[in-house]
């Protein structure tokens, strides 16, 4: 027994003092002094007897406990149901249990634990090994590592079947319904969905799931997560099974759809999956978005937006806008950072709207408008746009008691002109592109058209019912004239019955062509500097072209889309996407295709967006090296090329 556990020293002091006290007595009194030594011993004989007894039966305890201790720790290592292992700093298992052996069956004194154990853990975590689920805990002894691996399949399985059995709720709609059946007779319109349904009900079939007919044209969905993701697995070939159904005038019938998963409660869920169909009928239709993991994925996208032979949404809009800017004591129009044309013209329009309703009306433009100068000058140079504009830095402060903000040509939060605004109540947003994920929360209203040509096409459009006697002027119906002329690439591109229609109106309300063509003449620097781009330009096999801009100069935004549309024409090439430096720390991105490839899908990885054919992004803290690797890495992950 350790000497500080030990009461030796204590009685030994204690009799000490006694036979001290003894001394003293016999000094004084021998009889008794005698008598009292007599009693000493009799009492240092008794405490050495019953120390030795005690000593001999707690060792005889230790031995006994001892030896039951090791009994039960050697059953535990060999029988206990949990694999044990020591391995060095070498990596080399110096020892393992038998339980270990029975699940690595390969394993020997001496082998590198890498060998045997695939892609242990280096912390305390559950991995796959040898059709097991394994809990992995970890301890440093010297220069030893004690590792022991719980078999928790059983729980984990049942984790995987709860998750596998978690309801999906999706809603499916026929999103071009209306072109659809514009035309046909009731045989044919029955017969075109008969078909439709049957697909449905074929692809839900086999999915083992349930479906039911909420309205003509809108279906609800439920299956189990399993099934979701065999869905997810094969991009939901439903897409592509229904767009090969064509009515009589050869239109493909194409299919969106939200999904989204339930966990306790089928309320959010439902709500989830309404808001993932408006998102992809937002983006153009033809795609189903998914809400899984906290986070949306996106298929399909191949077919183009069908443009919308109506204008009765534009006459509910404008009357919806005008009831709004009545109601507001100041009106701010804002699009998107680095203005083009097309979102400087259609602000132009709607400052035209505000400025009829006699309510204070301000421009907000970002700090980087170099591409839109020759046009803006000219509205500088008229008194009756007098402060009308302003700079980013001027318009943080909104005095204004009910304010209204106005966004035109993008739907993303971080591409806006001036941020700090959107934090005003109301907002109504207009734009063409496809609807991206992060989008301008809860806008009082939202003006979407995919298959627009462009934000000045719906502006117009919205000029035509906003007021009978509108006068637009010359200076406006150019500038709106000017945005329509760039986004269709001078009426190639994106252009239908509609897009002309809003060119005619313009040009009777004075748009001159002649000026627009003047504002589109390149200066000597800038046809150098579009020489130089595609000089760089390399073709990739699967007809994918990319160049790089890795200087900054001035309207380089311009230069870059002028030479991806010029690269695109080139035979041969689907898809060109050129990389430029805008800034120090900002690359930006343009992209264009010929119609096979959805290079809105591509730039979303990158926080962009845009439309099937054409779409860009701007890149922060990424060197244009890397991110020209990156965008190369997700072309060929799309099968674009082999790159």
């Amino acid at each position: 027994m350790p000497g500080n556990l030990s009461s030796k020293p204590d009685v030994v002091i204690l009799m000490l003092i006694l036979l001290m006290l003894i001394v003293v007595l016999a000094h004084y009194n021998n009889f008794l002094g005698a008598f009292a030594f007599l009693v000493w011993l009799l009492a240092g004989a008794f405490i050495i007897e019953r120390t030795l007894q005690r000593t001999k039966n707690f060792n005889s305890y230790c031995n006994n406990v001892l030896g039951i201790f090791n009994d039960i720790h050697s059953t535990a290592l060999n029988f206990l149901p949990v694999a044990i292992l020591l391995v060095d700093n070498a990596g080399l298992i110096q020892w393992f249990n038998p339980f270990f052996k029975k699940i690595f069956p390969d394993a020997n004194q001496g082998s590198l634990l890498d060998d045997i154990c695939h892609n242990l853990p280096a912390d305390d975590s559950i991995f796959s090994a040898a059709e097991r689920h394994l809990l992995v805990n970890r301890h440093q002894i010297k220069n030893m590592s004690l590792i022991f691996l719980q078999d928790v399949s059983a729980l984990e399985n049942l984790k995987t079947e709860y998750l596998n059995n978690q309801t999906a709720v999706a809603y499916v709609q026929i999103d071009n319904y209306d072109e659809l059946t514009r035309g046909l007779s009731e045989a044919e319109k029955s017969s075109l969905l008969l078909s439709t349904n049957q697909i449905l009900d074929a692809w839900v079939a086999n999915l083992r799931g349930f479906i039911c007919k909420v309205d003509y044209d809108l279906f609800l969905v439920l299956i189990n997560r399993a099934a979701l993701l065999a869905a997810v697995n094969q991009k939901f070939s439903l897409l592509d099974q229904t767009r090969k159904l064509l009515n009589k005038n050869q239109i493909p019938v194409t299919l969106s759809a939200g999904i989204a998963v339930a966990d306790s409660s089928l309320d959010t869920p439902s709500d989830k999956a309404l808001a993932g169909l408006q998102l992809a009928l937002g983006r153009g239709g033809d795609q189903v978005a998914v809400f899984l993991d906290d986070k949306w994925l996106f298929f399909g996208g191949k077919a183009k937006a069908v443009e919308k032979n109506t204008r009765v949404k534009a006459r509910v809009i404008s009357h919806s806008i005008r009831d709004t800017m009545s109601n507001a004591d100041e009106i701010f129009i804002m699009g998107h950072t680095r203005e083009d044309y097309d979102s400087f013209g259609a602000a132009a329009g709607i400052a035209l709207m505000a400025k009829l309703l006699n309510k204070p009306t301000h421009i907000v433009l970002s700090s980087y408008n170099d591409s839109i100068q020759k046009i803006l000058d000219l509205f500088n140079k008229d008194d009756s746009f007098k402060n009308l504009f302003v700079n980013v830095n001027d318009a943080s402060a909104v005095n204004a008691v009910d304010p209204l903000l106005v966004v035109v040509d993008t739907f993303i939060p971080h591409l806006v002109a001036a941020p700090q605004l959107l934090s005003i109540k109301n907002i109504i947003v207009i734009d063409h592109h496809r609807r991206a994920e992060h989008s301008i929360k809860n806008p009082a209203i939202a003006y979407l058209e995919p298959g627009s040509s462009s934000a000045c096409e719906l502006v117009t459009e919205l000029l035509m019912y906003f007021d009978d006697n509108i006068k637009l002027g010359k200076l406006t119906a150019t500038a709106l004239y000017s945005g329509i002329v760039v986004d269709t690439k001078n009426f190639t591109v994106q252009t239908g019955a509609r897009t002309f229609d809003a060119a005619a109106y313009l040009r009777r309300a004075g748009a001159d062509p002649v000026a627009v063509n003047h504002l589109f003449k390149d200066d000597f620097d800038t046809a150098v500097a579009l020489a130089k781009t595609k000089a760089k330009a390399h073709y990739f096999e699967g007809g994918l072209v990319l160049s790089t801009i890795d200087k900054i100069i001035p309207n380089v935004q311009v230069i870059a889309g002028q030479a991806a549309d010029s690269l695109l024409r080139v035979d041969g090439v689907n898809v060109s996407i050129i990389l430029f430096q805008i800034n120090p720390t900002t690359v930006g991105i343009s992209a264009r295709s010929s119609g096979d490839f959805n290079v809105q899908i591509l730039m979303e990885h990158f926080g962009g967006g845009g439309h099937q054919n054409v779409a860009g992004a701007q890149v922060r803290n990424v060197p244009l090296p890397l991110l020209v690797k990156s965008v190369l890495r997700h072309a060929q992950h799309s099968t674009l090329c082999q790159c």
